[in-house]
């Protein structure tokens, strides 16, 4: 179901706070994780502001603390716990302090049953799509003192109007659906998000509409599987329909299931490029036909090889990247080599490659046939060295070339230079006496290294 956020309590639980607390209050948020956790910790910051709370980026100011998590991995997890723990001796000075947990982590009734024990210095947990109880929640520690665990709640809704404070300036994210149904046997998101559910087409394109009015440059379509949104029209439907509007900016989604890439999608990227940027984040996680079963992906080797070639074909420009888990039970060598075949095939740009990693409350986590860190560590050696040569021998082709490319920001690599990316997410760096922070210019490649490019401005 479809429902409205209430927006006239904000507006009467901010004067309740103002009464109890004073006017000048801060709020400190730290994110950890995906895109998706970014954009809900856009909707916390929107409706902290809108209870009359100042972002700050120093927590010893704060009067409200907020940790978004991530549970796609353990490490992930043990390092909000740590944070946490940090949190302890400002909650003993400042007793007021409110102090949230959101994100995967709080939909997880381990996690949850652990805050409620071994930090009773936290003030409420918050599974993700309920972020429309922030508000209520905050109110209600400062007025009560008590705290909440907002856990199992989750009704499916779709909840729209909760207000955003984006912090990317001419960038954006939105979110088209939420939730994930493939159940793949090493993932814990459909635990901890739900079952999918999308958000209507006029909603997404309004709000995109909006986006553009104002100036974004750079639009990012966020879901668990864009490409299974479902509404009253397609995912590459609503994509053209995005596309169709009036504006100079560039589109861009992610993340894909190979299963769900249809020749509908391919031909309105390929129609719309480049405003639909010619970039496609395409999982492959394993080349081996019976990982992928055991990892229940849903397609085989072939499948997959098939919709890279009809990406390629369709749209010569296009950039792949894709994901890679290594070592997942019962992965021996000759199916590390069917991995190894679909990269030198394929000749991915950027490859992400992680070691598996057993979630608690996924099938894999139960699945015996371990493979060594060792083994892992060797495997993902291989797999570096294979990409760092593919990846510059891509780049290589770019030198000489002009690129449009929209500037982010300073470079990491050089203080005193800019980076920007190219509609196909190639990272360029280049020197500007004049900052053109939320512009798209012109500029040449003048140089390639393996994952990212050198340039002068036009």
């Amino acid at each position: 179901m479809i429902i409205d956020f209430e927006k006239q309590s904000l507006a009467e639980n901010s004067m309740k706070l103002d009464m109890l607390l004073g006017a000048d209050r801060y709020a400190h948020i730290i994110t950890f994780g995906c895109q998706q956790n970014e954009a809900d910790s856009e909707k916390a910051r929107g409706v902290l502001a809108s209870l009359g709370y100042k972002p700050t980026d120093d927590p010893s100011i704060a009067d409200v603390i907020i940790v978004n998590t991530c549970a796609i991995r353990a490490h992930a997890e043990d390092k909000a716990l740590s944070m946490l723990g940090n949190f302890r001796a400002l909650k003993r000075r400042k007793p007021s302090l409110i102090i949230g947990l959101m994100g995967c982590m709080a939909a997880e009734e381990s996690v949850v049953n652990k805050i409620k024990t071994d930090f009773p210095y936290v003030s409420f947990t918050l599974e993700p799509n309920m972020l429309h109880k922030l508000s209520s929640l905050v109110l209600k520690y400062a007025e009560e003192n008590k705290r909440s665990f907002v856990f199992g709640e989750d009704k499916g809704d779709v909840v729209e109007g909760i207000p955003i404070e984006r912090i990317k300036g001419k960038s954006a994210w939105v979110s088209i659906m939420y939730g994930c149904n493939n159940f793949c046997s090493y993932c814990i998101v459909p635990y901890v998000r739900g079952r999918e559910r999308s958000r209507s087409s006029e909603a997404v394109i309004n709000e995109c509409r909006g986006l553009i009015e104002v100036g974004v440059k750079e639009i990012t379509l966020l879901g668990q599987n864009v490409n299974s949104y479902r509404s009253d029209i397609s995912f590459a439907e609503l994509l053209k329909r995005i596309a169709l509007i009036d504006g100079d900016f560039i589109l861009r989604f992610m993340t894909s299931h190979p299963k769900d890439v249809s020749e509908e999608l391919i031909a309105v990227m390929s129609e719309f490029s480049p405003k639909i940027a010619p970039y496609f984040h395409l999982p492959l996680q394993s080349g081996s036909d019976s990982i992928l079963k055991a990892m229940n992906r849903t397609y085989n080797k072939d499948r997959f090889l098939r919709v890279a070639a009809s990406l390629r074909q369709r749209i010569p420009e296009i950039v792949l990247s894709t994901d890679v888990i290594i070592g997942f039970p019962g992965e021996t060598d000759e199916d590390f080599e069917e991995t190894l075949d679909v990269l030198r095939r394929v000749r991915f740009d950027n490859v992400y490659s992680f070691n598996f990693s057993p979630r608690i409350g996924t099938k894999a986590a139960k699945m015996t046939n371990v493979v060594s860190d060792e083994i892992k560590d060797a495997r993902m050696k291989k797999i570096l060295e294979l990409q760092d040569v593919i990846s510059y021998e891509k780049n290589l082709s770019y030198v000489g070339r002009r690129e449009r490319i929209l500037v982010e920001g300073v470079s990491k690599r050089n203080p005193s230079a800019f980076s920007g990316r190219t509609s196909g997410n190639k990272l360029v760096h280049f020197s500007s006496t004049v900052s053109r922070i939320g512009e798209f210019i012109d500029v040449v490649i003048e140089k390639a290294g393996a994952y990212d490019l050198f340039a002068k401005e036009i």
